[in-house]
């Protein structure tokens, strides 16, 4: 009988956990390493929620990831016990002349069968009296869409993980000069070794990664909703995408307070020496938003907030790819802001792709990236 491979994963974020999953269900032995605990909030895979939708522009690839991935949180959800996806709808507002990425992706949901509605600025006053329509052209509403509870998701991934055999090992992986792996100062080998350290994959590989990675701080906020008023709970307001204002947010949801953040690409963040802290101008231009979309929240208080980072890659694709060094690590990253509703489907293919049972896919190749226009980028950016 044929030994098991043995495959290690390092980092505990989402693509991680569900890579981990996958392996030790293909029959690899599987040891997953994280400097923290699963769900550690200096991750980028920490905060409570996220935004769970199909819309990425004429990009079918992950429109079709998604879709899939849909039934696969659904899945999981029965094999944990509890709440991991809220259907309640994702809703996004066209900007008056920069609507290109909404126009794209109609074409697509259109082309594939996905659920949509497209809705003037009046019926969105009429269906979703939260939000003010100025300067908005139309709304791109898609039913099945919603959030999935990513802390939660991530922790019981890491649970289910563990109960069907794998392993968790608290440890610090590094690589020397020549991008070799130490754990804790010593080489660290295995059959396979499938590095997902989010962010922290162009520290490690600087010489191989951090070219095509730019990591970004993102800053959030959540704000009390009015007093007995159920408006902006989950069961009456979808989450929201404001491509125009590059803004986005999700209604409340167990009492954490309606969630808003502006995805500004130019703020840097120190990842081992900044505080995870909502800095003062990012907190007032965020309020200021709410201020022009959300009228009615007006007043509230702000009861939380959380910052962490995106690894963006120059056209917003993932890395998933061997190290041309080295040929047993597969580097996993480059979530560009939309890798977590992706994340089982993502990581039974990583786990396929490190068993050698399929090839990657060419956008996943560390070589060739270049930048793509708003309009061509499946995340809009």
């Amino acid at each position: 009988m044929p030994l098991k491979t043995e495959a290690i994963v390092v980092g505990a974020g989402v693509a991680g956990v569900m890579t981990a999953l996958s392996l030790l269900r293909k029959g690899a032995s599987v040891t997953l390493i994280d400097r923290w605990e699963p769900g550690h909030p200096r991750a980028s895979s920490s905060d409570y929620n996220r935004i769970f939708r199909s819309i990425h522009g004429k990009d079918e690839f992950y429109t079709r990831w998604v879709r899939e991935a849909r039934l696969r949180w659904m899945e999981l959800q029965e094999e944990v016990g509890c709440e991991l996806y809220h259907e309640c709808g994702a809703l996004v507002l066209a900007g008056e002349g920069h609507s290109d990425w909404e126009d794209a992706t109609i074409g697509t949901f259109e082309k594939l069968g996905v659920p949509h509605f497209k809705i003037s600025p009046d019926e969105v006053r009429v269906r979703f009296p939260q939000f003010s329509v100025e300067k908005v052209a139309y709304g791109l509403y898609e039913p099945e869409a919603g959030m999935v509870m990513s802390h939660r998701a991530v922790v019981e991934t890491a649970k289910l993980f563990q109960r069907e055999g794998g392993r968790i090992r608290r440890g610090h992986v590094t690589c020397d000069e020549a991008e070799r792996l130490h754990l804790d100062g010593k080489p660290l080998e295995a059959d396979t070794i499938v590095v997902s350290t989010g962010p922290w994959l162009g520290e490690m590989y600087r010489r191989t990664i951090r070219p095509i990675s730019k990591i970004v701080r993102q800053n959030i906020i959540y704000t009390s909703t009015p007093d007995a008023d159920t408006t902006y709970d989950v069961g009456n307001m979808p989450c929201w995408i404001d491509h125009g204002f590059g803004a986005y947010g999700i209604p409340s949801i167990e009492g954490h307070g309606v969630k808003a953040a502006i995805a500004w690409t130019e703020a840097i963040i120190d990842l081992d020496n900044d505080e995870r802290i909502v800095d003062d101008a990012t907190f007032t231009r965020t309020r200021q938003y709410l201020r022009h979309r959300l009228p009615g929240l007006v007043g509230q208080r702000a009861v939380d907030q959380k910052a962490c980072q995106i690894a963006m890659t120059p056209d917003t694709h993932f890395i998933l790819d061997f190290h041309p060094e080295h040929e047993n690590v597969l580097l996993s990253g480059g979530c560009s802001g939309h890798l977590f509703k992706h994340g089982p489907v993502y990581g039974e293919f990583a786990a396929g792709v490190a068993l050698r049972e399929w090839g990657t896919a060419d956008r996943f190749k560390i070589s060739s990236r270049g930048t793509l226009s708003a309009g061509d980028s499946p995340s809009g950016r």
